[in-house]
């Protein structure tokens, strides 16, 4: 996991982290890197940083078969794009090579708020 989702507490997991997974680590690792590679490429079309650095992500799940559930919010329950955000979400994420079924779940708790941000999206969006 990279600092940036550490301060900003994305859990991103395999299923079976504490026992044996099916995927080898190295394959796991590959695929963290490119959904969160894909997760950058969506822009609140009102916010010019990605959804990944305004912290909208909580949670990204990658299972055995390669299904990947994602748990995210917005800024607001009342966000223009709350109807095409969470589809954005899914087709980027099944853009990603080798992965199965995407699954988004959208949730309003815990509520999101700045202090989810990296430094990356404080800096576009002049918040220091």
């Amino acid at each position: 996991m990279t600092d940036t989702a550490e301060a900003k507490n994305l859990e991103v997991k395999t299923s079976n982290m504490e026992t044996h997974s099916a995927l080898p680590p190295e394959e796991t690792e590959r695929l963290t890197g490119d959904i969160v590679a894909a997760l950058k490429t969506v822009f609140d079309p009102e916010i010019p940083a990605d959804i990944y650095e305004l912290g909208l992500i909580y949670k990204v799940d990658l299972k055995d078969d390669r299904a990947v559930d994602v748990v995210m919010t917005l800024t607001t329950p009342n966000c223009p794009a709350a109807g095409e955000l969470p589809t954005m979400v899914e087709n980027a994420v099944a853009s990603v090579p080798g992965i199965g079924v995407v699954n988004v779940n959208l949730v309003w708790d815990p509520a999101w708020s700045p202090d989810r941000m990296s430094d990356e999206a404080r800096l576009v969006l002049n918040m220091w």
